[in-house]
């Protein structure tokens, strides 16, 4: 295993114990609404600060891109993290969150975890290394079809200026694929894409720290990622579609065509 992917692991083992103690007193934590239906609590932020600390350890030259606290630092290397994708979901006690960590170096994402505390799954990729759950080797789906395909999504929850669009393109993927779901944390949903459970996925408005593990995960299982309008833009526009490749080009010119 690469040493920088092993830290990694490390660290998300390490935000995870601050998540999952928290979780047995819910009720206690303090939360703050960053936006609308956007929140952050205090185990966000002690989480973040357990998975830079545990880096730094390793890394101290490395730059830092989190969610909770921001850029810092300014190197080839820059560790892009979420300490806990899917907040809603973990106020109230839906298991189903993750954390992300990836590293960047030159802009090309080269090491990625996403961590499911609640499943104990650990979702691991090394740039042609390939992916893995739990030390197994993962792939993408073998399905050829929208049309048999289970497709992961994220309803616009903040800014709602693209969500006429976005009924557009759901009511099409209804009817032509095999169910779609929307589970809540959009890192674990491309991890499921890159382990065969989602045949694809696609979001809008996403942030660079729900994409960039995800997205390494799904590249190195066989499956194809892009932007909405096929291009590689994805971290900047937020807008993502993942997939094995057949139903990943079959949902990408259905959601074109909506």
């Amino acid at each position: 295993m690469h040493p920088m992917l092993n830290t990694a692991i490390k660290a998300a083992r390490r935000g995870a114990s601050v998540i999952q103690r928290a979780s047995n007193n819910l009720d206690l934590l303090r939360v703050e609404r960053k936006a609308k239906n956007s929140f952050v609590t205090e185990v966000d932020r002690a989480a973040e600060q357990a998975i830079v600390e545990t880096l730094l350890e390793a890394y101290p030259g490395h730059a830092i891109l989190a969610e909770e606290g921001g850029a810092r630092g300014d190197n080839d290397y820059t560790w892009i993290i979420d300490p806990l994708d899917g907040t809603t979901n973990y106020l109230h006690g839906v298991p189903q969150y993750s954390i992300s960590i990836a590293l960047s170096h030159r802009g090309q994402i080269t090491q990625a975890v996403v961590y499911d505390p609640c499943a104990n799954e650990m979702f691991t990729a090394t740039r042609g290394g390939g992916a893995f759950l739990n030390d197994r080797r993962v792939r993408v789906s073998k399905t050829r079809e929208l049309a048999d395909s289970l497709v992961g999504t994220g309803f616009p929850y903040t800014d709602f200026d693209k969500l006429d669009l976005y009924m557009r393109q759901l009511k099409e993927v209804v009817q032509k694929s095999a169910g779609v779901r929307r589970p809540g944390s959009a890192a674990l949903d491309l991890a499921y894409v890159a382990c065969g459970r989602f045949d694809a996925f696609w979001e809008m408005g996403l942030n660079s720290w729900d994409i960039a593990a995800g997205s390494l995960l799904v590249l190195e299982a066989g499956g194809l990622i892009t932007d909405l309008q096929g291009d590689a833009d994805y971290m900047e526009s937020g807008d993502v579609i993942a997939g094995s490749p057949k139903p990943f080009a079959q949902l990408l010119q259905t959601l074109q065509q909506a």
